[in-house]
Formats: structure tokens, sequence, C-alpha cells
């Protein structure tokens, strides 16, 4: 029997994935290529789309050599949202992608002001996509007049495999140029950014079929023209989909490069005022609040290279032998603010920095480690109760994304935050599997699929003897937020 396989593809900021599923939901085969970030200045995050692109080739030509590669019928897509493709008028790339980390729009930000909050779902950030709109209007004049079309990251590989100009709901809710309710592209917001209507993509469902492939893109990759590309969305609503977070009421923790706590909604129920984003989900007739950190499981990847361990398990495996999780901490550990990168939920300032406070001559890279694992919590306890106050109902959380590794960090991040967290089995593809699943949905199947999660690998609860401690140390850690905005003030 030749039964259908559906291709789905994440484009992340440090690695493009790729798997073959099927319609049950198997995952075949998987790929990956990894990426780097340039930063010519300080703040500056870019990337190159053709690496993308080189990228994704060789992804695919690593899944070519598997029987069910021939069986493609559909793709999904995934990717890293708020970057700025820019287009001229041949489709040719006018300027290096500006990721979501970059935070050279400041100025531009704070320009547009709070007035279209409401309805655009976010305050304006530096990292979103409108304000580096502005930013090249001010500062790159040539390339912002020959602008034709401005694509979210993997829109770019969608117009590589079809030739057209698409986006879908999800990604576009994170340009800020989205009437986040009423699914369409606001026009006040698109024209005070210096641009118009005409140069934004069209948009479909993260569901419905997009485009198919053109006959360059099927020749190289070997399939046939007819494969129906799906609208696919952004990293972490697709996620979602990919652990059938899908109705009003479910929850997650992605823990990744960044880090975010995602509560899906019936309804746009955002918080502006306390940087809490709300956003359209992949799927129709849903939306998600999301508090967002701009810094997450890097923060474990920067202290171990800062303490010279050859990677993050030798230190992981240090910090659970001088500070078991099963203990309280003691008091004298050193505190870390997570702000390697600035911040977006609750406090909305890219230029906030991270530190250590409270170090000794006998701090040891275990306890640099716990104090940084213990600052991601903390930070995400900031973004968990900003996201209560826009309404959402947060219960027992997912935990996905590369930290989910560790069951050190699950355990404490139950401790901190004072839920259940569970790992699932095959989380880390969550976001392939997700862009999967809509490509299904693309061809008229899969709804199945979207109501089977994946299965739980490990529940933690929290640990109650360890409240006391962790809410003391928690209040300390937000008495360090004052002097650490005076630093740049």
């Amino acid at each position: 029997m030749n039964r259908p396989v559906s291709l789905g593809i994440d484009l992340g900021t440090s690695e493009l994935k790729a798997i073959l599923m099927d319609a049950d939901g198997a995952v075949l085969a998987h790929a990956g290529v990894r990426l780097g970030v340039s930063r010519r200045h300080s703040g500056w995050s870019e990337q190159a789309p053709e690496d993308w692109w080189h990228a994704c080739l060789q992804a695919l030509d690593q899944l070519r050599s598997h029987e069910a590669y021939a069986r493609v019928a559909c793709i999904g897509l995934s990717g890293q949202m708020h970057g700025a493709v820019l287009l001229g008028d041949d489709d040719r790339v006018l300027y290096p992608a500006i990721l979501w980390d970059d935070s050279r729009a400041i100025v531009e930000a704070e320009q547009l002001g709070a007035g279209f909050a409401e309805v655009t779902g976010s305050l304006p950030m530096a990292g979103l996509t409108a304000p580096k709109l502005l930013w090249l209007q001010r500062h790159e004049p040539e390339v912002f007049q020959a602008i034709d079309c401005v694509l979210s990251p993997k829109d770019y590989l969608r117009l590589r495999l079809s030739g057209e100009r698409i986006s879908e709901m999800s990604d576009a809710a994170g340009t800020l140029w989205l009437d986040v309710a009423q699914r369409e592209w606001f026009r006040p917001m698109v024209r005070a950014t210096g641009l118009s209507p005409a140069q934004m993509p069209r948009l479909v469902e993260g569901g419905a079929a997009s485009a198919t492939l053109n006959a360059s893109a099927a020749a190289r990759l070997g399939l046939p023209a007819e494969v129906v590309i799906a609208g696919g969305g952004g990293d972490n609503p697709v996620a979602a989909v990919g652990i059938g977070a899908i109705n009003a009421g479910d929850g997650f923790i992605t823990l990744g490069t960044s880090a975010a706590i995602v509560a899906i909604t019936d309804h746009a129920a955002g918080n502006p005022s306390s940087a809490v984003h709300s956003f359209c989900h992949a799927l129709p007739d849903r939306w998600y609040t999301m508090g967002a950190m701009l810094a997450g499981a890097s923060c474990l990847r920067w202290v171990t290279r800062l303490t010279g361990m050859p990677d993050e398990q030798t230190l992981l495996d240090q910090v659970q032998a001088q500070l078991p999780i099963e203990r309280p901490v003691p008091l004298s550990t050193p505190l870390f603010l997570p702000y390697l990168a600035g911040e977006r939920t609750p406090h909305n300032d890219p230029l906030l920095r991270g530190g250590f406070m409270n170090l000794g001559h006998d701090c040891t890279p275990a306890m640099l480690g716990y104090a940084v694992m213990e600052g991601v919590g903390f930070g995400l306890l900031d973004a968990l109760r900003a996201v209560q106050s826009a309404g959402a109902n947060v219960g027992a959380c997912a935990l996905v994304g590369g930290g989910a590794r560790s069951e050190y960090w699950a355990q404490l991040l139950a401790n901190i935050l004072q839920r259940e967290i569970f790992t699932l089995h095959g989380s880390e593809l969550s976001a392939c599997i997700g862009a999967a699943k809509l490509g299904f949905l693309a061809v008229g199947q899969g709804e199945d699929l979207l109501r089977a999660g994946m299965p739980v690998k490990a529940r933690y609860e929290p640990d109650l003897a360890q409240r006391a401690v962790l809410e003391a140390r928690y209040r300390k850690f937000q008495s360090l937020l004052a002097p650490a905005k005076a630093l740049h003030d």
C-alpha cells in the first residue's frame, strides 16, 4: 500500500530539522543541519536566508535514502518567529535576515508607541518585525526603498519551494502588523512602518494548502510537483500542535535557545502592559497567550563555556552531586539574572543584562550552573504571573525544548512554579511533528492526529519542603532587577 508521508521542516535559530512522518503519527526518519548566527555589531543578530535554503537541501538529502521519502505527499513548515526577510521585486534577498533577538530597533519600537497594542496583541518591541523596518527606513534607506515584500523566515523556504509569497496567521501575528482578533493585516500599523499592504504576503491558515512545489524545487528534491505545502506556523504554535496543545486551557513551557510559557485560548487575550503577547495559533479560531524570555537553555550553554566544562551534561552531573535536587539549596548559593539578551515578559527591556550576585571564594562551577537554572526558572515565574494577569488559566505544563532533557531542571521548575511539570517522549521534534501534522491537514487528512499528543516521559510534582527557601530566593531575585536596570539608565 502506498501510504502517504508528510515532510515536516522546522527552521530554528541554531538548527534546521526535518522529519518524515506517516499518517499514524510515527516519525520514520529525521535529519538536522546546524546554523550559525552573525553578530556584526553589539545587539545585532542576523542570518543569511540562502544558508537556510542550503541547510534545508542538506537535511532533505539526508532523508532521501529512506524508502518513505518517495511517498511524501505534503510538506509542513515551522520556523523561528519575528525575523525580517527583505525581498526585491525579483525575489532577491536585499539584506541579511534580522532575527528575533536583534535589539537594534529599540528607538523605533518606542517611536511606534502602544496605541495599537490591543489590536496587534503586543507592545512594540525591538525583537518584533515591524520596528526593524523603521530602523531600515532610517539607517538603510536604499535597501528600504527597494523592498517589494517582507517575509518571515520559514516563509522564505516556502518561496524557494514554490515561488509563492505566502505567510499564515501565527507567524503574521508575531510581526506586529496583524489584527490578531480578526486574523488579517492591520493597515494602520503597516503604514506606520512606512510600508503598504501590497508589500505583505498573502495569508492562509496553518493547515490550509498554500502552494505546491514548483518545477525546479521538485526536480532538485526528487519529489512530484503536486506535493502540497501547508501554511505552517511559527515555532511555538507549531510545537503546540505537535504535542497536542490545541484547546483552551492547554499549556506548555518551551525551554530552548529562548524560553516561553504558553497558554492556549479561544480568543485573543493578551496583556500588553506586562509585555504578554496574544498571538494567533496555527489552527483556526484559536489563539495563545505567551510570556517570552529572550534567553532560556542558552544560559546553560553559556555558563558551560564560561566554566570550561566539556559539555552541559558534565556540569549538570556536578550540580546534582553538589546540590542534590532532593535538598533545599543553601541561601548563600549565588543568584543569577538570566537577561543575557535583554528581556521581554514582563520587563520589555532589550538593554537589560544578566549577572551573578552573591559570589564568594567558595563558589564552584556547580553553584553557577544551579544559579543559572534557577534564574531561568525565576524568569519563567515572572512570565507565568504576567500570563495569568491576562486571564489565562495555566495548570500542569508540558516541558519541551532542549532544556527538557534535564530531569534536574524539570524538577526545579516544578518546585519554582508550584505546578506539575511533565516531559514527553520525542518533544525535541515537536515543531517538526506539528509541521508534519499541518501538512496532512492541507491534503484533507490528519484530523485525528491533532487530538493525539505525545506519550508522557516523566512527571514532576512540586516538592513542598523546598517552597519556603525558593520563595525567599525569588524575593531576593526580584530585588536585583532595579539595580540591574540602573546599569543602563
